[in-house]
């Protein structure tokens, strides 16, 4: 039986923590619609091939850099260290493809400041339909592919990341914190992942096998609690509060 996320949409929480945090760089990847960084009030980046820009994105941030390519080339093109980013928030929503989420977020661990936290989107599935790496087969409706498997995999080659698994709706949001920028385990055993996880179907692994991986943590009361996560690693800033109208 699938153990689904159903506390609060990944949306809102999203929505929420740049709202209560204050973070110099975020980074998103996988553009879908602005709301879901419209409210981050530091440097942005954003990287989608399909970008398309729709009402105002720019908001409060000082500065947003949007690239519309894919994440290997934007990775490859060396902007964050040109510009000596330290990110201190990333959003990983891009390709459900497990080895093109596994780059991403090698490739954002590296350019992370080491109290930053890393979000990645749609690692619990509820149904084995949309799991599919089959591009031509996608479903209709929801579609996570097979990144669930970053799941077992940073478990077993980084135990030493903290893995915080919310029940945001509607397929999770894994919270990887504890993060180690000069780590080399990725790079040197990414063939070796790729390998053994490359045609396994969560079928293969075993459903019951994945759910005891992890115990979801309740998004609404995360929300309510003041983000701690981002609290204990010295990030949280509230936005401030808006000015009252002047006396006539």
């Amino acid at each position: 039986m699938f153990k689904q996320a159903k506390g609060q949409k990944y949306s809102a929480f999203l929505t929420g923590l740049h709202r209560a945090v204050l973070f110099d760089w975020s980074l998103e990847v996988g553009y879908r619609s602005a709301r879901s960084f419209a409210d981050a009030r530091g440097k942005t980046i954003v990287v989608d091939p399909a970008f398309r820009a729709e009402g105002n994105i720019m908001g409060p941030k000082p500065a947003l850099h949007v690239f519309r390519q894919s994440s290997d080339d934007f990775f490859a093109g060396d902007f964050l260290k040109a510009l000596k980013v330290k990110l201190s928030f990333s959003f990983l929503d891009g390709v459900h493809l497990f080895e093109t989420l596994l780059r991403d977020f090698m490739a954002v661990e590296k350019a992370s400041d080491p109290k930053g936290v890393i979000a990645l989107h749609d690692c619990c599935p509820f149904s084995h339909e949309m799991t599919t790496r089959d591009l031509a087969a996608i479903p209709k409706h929801a579609w996570t592919g097979d990144v669930w498997k970053l799941i077992p995999i940073l478990m077993e080659y980084r135990p030493d990341l903290r893995l915080t698994v919310l029940d945001a709706a509607p397929t999770g949001l894994v919270l990887v914190s504890g993060l180690d920028p000069k780590s080399k385990v990725l790079d040197k055993k990414y063939s070796e992942i790729l390998e053994l996880y490359g045609d396994m179907s969560l079928e293969e692994f075993g459903l019951e096998a994945f759910n005891a991986l992890f115990d979801y943590e309740d998004t609404a009361a995360f929300m309510a609690t003041g983000y701690p996560l981002f609290a204990e690693l010295g990030l949280a800033e509230p936005a401030p509060a808006m000015p009252e109208a002047a006396t006539p």
